[in-house]
């Protein structure tokens, strides 16, 4: 499968047009300052972007990243301008057509962000095999990976590998796609299916279940959308199946609680992150308006105190008291999903 994905993005993909769904090739509203850095990228490395989302959390500067599946380069010279000369970003990728094209533009993109040194390299490997390429444990502030860890044959070592050279406190940003039941094995082995970022999908409940295993406890929905196929021959072979483009944070935090336990505690924000001054999007369930009172599960209280936010923040309660469950943690499906007309959505037996 890793020979037929690097055919399929390294030779039959010419640009995104090529591509016979939008899966691996969409973005969401894109903020102001990210359309701003987006538009000093080079043209070519934006043509042969194939990505599902946005991967710029906040508050980069001076970070060391690193991209799965880097493709082109265009997430990496974006986040080159939001770490600026301090920091530092690393991608890797197996398909030489892509890597050419991200290496190319290395010197375009040090003159035109006014860089004394370039802050970007590229690395030849496999996402699964990151202990090949040299990363110590420990080496990384944030990954990021754009509809890419579907294609991997073994997300269990991408997952694993990821959470050992993440620094304590580091986080795993990536959009991907996935799935609301598991895929048979007959659309997995499809090429076609697998290379349009499809078959290769996650269930998400499998993919909750990895991710815990994997060290990264209490994984963190930022932001999700159901996938329109819009390719008649593609959907009649994928069936009822249907699909999400979404966005996670896991953070490498020991310990996390396995729900999100109420222990009384609130955060207050306090501001001074860029382009989030006045609230603070920590996940689809966590929009913390700057000034107030914000209570929060165990969980959450130490994904904030014990990562580069704290200096943002206010930090109220203990560890003293356990009121249960927190309010409104749920086990259902996490994603909006739209209905298709004519589709029951299931429902109860009686």
């Amino acid at each position: 499968m890793k020979d037929a994905v690097k055919e399929y993005y390294g030779k039959v993909l010419q640009s995104s047009d090529d591509l016979k769904t939008d899966a691996c090739c969409t973005d969401t509203q894109i903020p102001n300052y990210l359309k701003k850095a987006l538009s000093q990228v080079q043209d070519e490395v934006m043509s042969r972007y194939y990505g599902c989302g946005l991967v710029a959390p906040q508050k980069l500067e001076g970070m060391r990243i690193l991209d799965l599946g880097s493709g082109s380069g265009r997430d990496c010279y974006v986040l080159s301008q939001l770490v600026g000369e301090s920091g530092s970003v690393v991608g890797v990728d197996m398909t030489d057509e892509q890597l050419a094209v991200a290496n190319r533009h290395i010197e375009y993109h040090r003159e035109k962000f006014g860089y004394a040194v370039s802050n970007v390299e590229f690395k030849k490997g496999y996402i699964e095999c990151l202990d090949e390429l040299g990363f110590e444990d420990n080496s990384f502030d944030i990954i990021i990976s754009n509809c890419v860890i579907n294609l991997s044959p073994d997300k269990n070592a991408v997952l694993r590998e990821a959470h050992r050279i993440l620094k304590p406190g580091g986080e795993l940003y990536f959009s991907d796609v996935y799935a609301d039941r598991r895929i048979p094995a007959a659309l997995v082995d499809d090429p076609v299916l697998y290379g349009e970022c499809l078959s290769g999908a996650l269930y998400w409940n499998d993919f909750h279940n990895l991710a815990k295993q994997c060290g990264f406890y209490d994984p963190r929905l930022v932001e999700d959308r159901p996938l329109e196929i819009g390719n008649p021959e593609l959907i009649e072979r994928i069936g009822h199946i249907n699909f999400f483009s979404a966005t996670y944070r896991l953070f490498k935090l020991d310990g996390l609680e396995p729900a999100c336990e109420d222990h009384g505690q609130a955060v207050v924000y306090k501001g001074g992150i860029a382009h989030s001054e006045q609230d603070f999007l920590l996940d689809k369930h966590h929009l913390i308006e700057k000034g107030r009172h914000f209570a929060v599960c165990g969980n959450t209280y130490r994904m904030l105190n014990e990562s580069r936010f704290a200096p943002h923040f206010e930090f109220y309660g203990s560890w003293d008291n356990h009121f249960g469950i927190f309010p409104g943690c749920g086990m259902s499906l996490p994603f909006d999903i739209k209905q298709t007309e004519g589709r029951s959505d299931g429902g109860s037996c009686c």
